[in-house]
């Protein structure tokens, strides 16, 4: 099968390098790699050129700006359906991500699940083996929903909330990831991976993105919803995630600024229901 790779690049060029090198090791499979990298320092980008330059199947696109996850990922894209139209199934999301040996065979495996769901999310495991799909199985309760604006009401306020969930002992966790064994429609999947399909690109061929960064993941499951469709979590494909390879660089304050930002955008589009 032919396996494209779309994924953003952000002052972490040795996380990109290795992850498509972890994909190029996928044998008796054709594959292209679009890297989008979002304004990195010059020696970032210089070890992205070098990595790039005798390697055809990567194509490296330099943005004037930082535009961040989902805009930029678009840039990829819509550079892969120019370039490479006939490559109908791609993994679009983090650099950071370790693909498998049998990634690619796994997906193969799948093809006609793609032909009934533009989107399918993968199970993602971090490296200290810590399960990231199904993200959200069927919603989240009005309860939580008061708690993500309370978190995004004031850094103080986050602050604490983060410092009880840290303390809680797990008893704050949703557990939706807990049943990551089992293959369904979901509503949200965990917004470092995607795996797009013929059917995706026939009818989107790009992501909405009205933020800079974060709530990816409710913008992809509304989009795909306005016209009837949703994501599909396929637990035999798998693959590894460092997990905030990128993010972790932003300070904590800033952070959090963009999370708030993100969130006043998602309660336009999610408000919550009154209290009866």
């Amino acid at each position: 099968m032919k396996l494209a790779y779309v994924c953003t690049n952000f002052n972490n060029s040795s996380e990109t390098i290795t992850a498509i090198d972890s994909l190029r090791a996928n044998s008796r499979h054709a594959y292209r790699c679009f890297v989008v990298d979002n304004r990195s320092r010059d020696d970032q980008v210089e070890l992205l050129r070098r990595y790039a330059e005798n390697r055809p199947e990567v194509d490296l696109i330099l943005n004037d700006v930082n535009l961040g996850y989902f805009r930029g990922l678009n840039v990829g894209l819509a550079r892969l359906q120019t370039e490479a139209p006939d490559f109908l199934h791609a993994a679009v999301g983090n650099n950071d991500l370790r693909f498998p040996a049998d990634f690619a065979d796994t997906v193969e495996r799948q093809l006609d699940r793609f032909n009934t769901h533009p989107v399918v999310s993968p199970s993602i495991v971090t490296m200290d083996g810590e399960h990231q799909n199904p993200h959200v199985i069927d919603g989240i309760s009005n309860l939580r929903e008061r708690v993500y604006d309370l978190y995004h009401a004031s850094y103080p306020l986050a602050l604490t909330i983060k410092w009880l969930v840290k303390h809680s002992r797990g008893a704050m966790r949703r557990g939706d990831e807990d049943r990551h064994d089992e293959g369904r429609e979901i509503v949200q999947g965990h917004g470092s991976c995607y795996l797009f399909g013929p059917r995706f690109f026939a009818e989107f061929g790009q992501l909405w993105a009205p933020t800079f960064l974060f709530g990816e993941e409710f913008f992809l499951s509304k989009q795909l919803a306005d016209k009837g469709c949703k994501v599909y979590y396929e637990p035999s494909i798998r693959l590894e995630h460092v997990s905030h390879a990128s993010v972790s660089k932003i300070p904590g304050r800033k952070h959090w600024q963009l999370s708030r930002d993100a969130h006043r955008v998602y309660r336009q589009f999610n408000p919550i229901p009154p209290k009866p």
